[in-house]
Formats: structure tokens, sequence, C-alpha cells
């Protein structure tokens, strides 16, 4: 599983590093960091990474196909 970023859309609220911290991040100035770019993301973190892909109230977050 891959997730796309939309760091345009991206508001900097954080729902999605409270829900899976693992997989995103903000740093002090509130942008995202998504630590499995380009890489699949471990199947241990994938129930949360769908639940902080869902829970982004901007939808600047994807699950790809």
């Amino acid at each position: 599983m891959q997730i796309s970023v939309d760091h345009a859309r991206c508001e900097g609220h954080g729902l999605c590093a409270d829900q899976a911290p693992e997989v995103f991040s903000l740093d002090d100035d509130a942008e995202l960091t998504y630590h499995f770019d380009g890489a699949d993301v471990p199947d241990e973190h994938r129930s949360a990474a769908r639940v902080a892909v869902n829970v982004c109230p901007v939808a600047a977050l994807r699950v790809l196909p």
C-alpha cells in the first residue's frame, strides 16, 4: 500500500500524525512528513495509515491503487 500526499492541499492539522505517528509527522512549521514516500507502508502500520487518510479534513491524502 502506498499513499499519495498532496502537500499543497495539506493545512497541517496533524490528524494523520495523531492516528499514525509511525507513518506521518509534522515538523515545527506544521509541514507534513510522510515517512514511507515512494515505498510501501509496512503491514503493521497499514490499518493506522488508512484511518489517517480517512480523517484528513482537507483530503490531502489518498491510498494509491
